[in-house]
């Protein structure tokens, strides 16, 4: 019974804490991002997508000098925020 309650707290904490990294952050200009690392994804509201799109830019893959970003419009989900 405890190694139940156990197993299950640890999934909650998991997924809490998978839930929080997968959400993208989101800056306003491409300049606020001093610091991508490999995978991670930024939202950039800078105004350069089409409406209902928005400019995320990724760490692509790992160079001699850091790492390297690409960049895509996205559709937007949610309400448009500061």
């Amino acid at each position: 019974m405890m190694s139940l309650r156990h197993a299950t707290c640890l999934s909650l904490l998991i997924s809490i804490a998978l839930a929080a990294a997968a959400n993208a952050a989101t800056v306003g200009r491409e300049q606020d991002i001093v610091d991508l690392k490999l995978g991670q994804r930024v939202l950039v509201d800078d105004g350069t997508c089409p409406a209902g799109q928005v400019k995320e830019v990724r760490g692509a893959k790992m160079t001699d000098k850091g790492v390297s970003r690409t960049s895509s419009c996205v559709a937007r989900h949610g309400p448009k925020t500061k």
